[in-house]
């Protein structure tokens, strides 16, 4: 699959360095029973070797002329089905459950992306995403740390994040502006965190960092006040990335 032009408005930067194509698939270790979803195959470069190991493999690709040569590259192969399709609009819960997830995600659509994927979670057995370093960082911080946000937050509320290793620009063509890692999520077991209202609970993170200089109490003063921040044992001097995803959760159980 040769002689397509990346595209600059799909974010497109094709993977092609096959010491990274098999850290990649070992980090996977993908098994002959599994479903694997593949967001963005671009020139099939982990979809050859995954069909030579998965069950089936489904992969959605935006770009109606990948899709295209994809198509003609294995008509007839049955265990692989093209969705020419937006992810961030894809209904994964049409592919059934048990679900593993993989993806050379565009940066200019994989924080969106991530969280429409939380609204699948369940049909979910784990995701390896090649993201943005920077991205992967905020994803995988701990609570006290520049990088810890509402992504870290809202992600590690439903999954056990976990950066494998980095990828340097020039593994990709054309290459990147910015060094690429892969990341593994794999679903927290049932009960890890008790969240009455998602909604509530996404609504009050984003609250909270969308002025991440000030103290909580002063980030949440429309929300909640010292009181109730003290009843559910956080420290209303504390800064938000200083709290905890179980107290974030505590709170927003107390305001429901």
């Amino acid at each position: 699959m040769t002689g397509h032009r990346a595209r600059k408005r799909f974010g497109q930067h094709f993977l092609a360095d096959h010491g990274v194509i098999d850290e990649i698939l070992n980090a996977i270790r993908p098994s002959g029973d599994d479903t694997i979803v593949e967001i963005g195959p671009g020139q099939a470069a982990i979809t050859a070797p995954l069909l030579q190991q998965a069950g089936h493999v489904h992969a959605i690709e935006l770009d109606r002329d990948l899709a295209a040569a994809l198509r003609q590259k294995y008509a007839g192969e049955t265990r692989l089905t093209i969705h020419e399709a937006d992810a961030l609009r894809f209904d994964y819960a049409t592919l059934g459950d048990g679900l593993r997830i993989v993806g050379n995600l565009p940066y200019n659509i994989s924080t969106p992306l991530l969280f429409h994927l939380l609204d699948y979670r369940e049909r979910i057995v784990d995701m390896h995403f090649m993201l943005q370093k920077e991205v992967v960082a905020r994803m995988a911080a701990e609570p006290g740390s520049k990088a810890y946000g509402r992504l870290g937050i809202m992600l590690g509320c439903y999954f056990a994040v976990e950066a494998l290793f980095d990828v340097e620009r020039h593994a990709f063509s054309p290459p990147p502006d910015v060094t690429s890692a892969i990341v593994r999520l794999v679903p927290l077991p049932p009960g890890t965190y008790e969240i009455n209202d998602p909604s509530t609970m996404s609504k009050l993170v984003a609250t909270a960092f969308s002025q991440r200089r000030k103290t909580i109490r002063n980030a949440l003063r429309k929300v909640a006040d010292e009181a109730l921040l003290e009843s559910v044992g956080i420290d209303a001097q504390l800064r938000p990335e200083a709290i905890s995803i179980a107290e974030y959760v505590r709170l927003a159980n107390a305001l429901e």
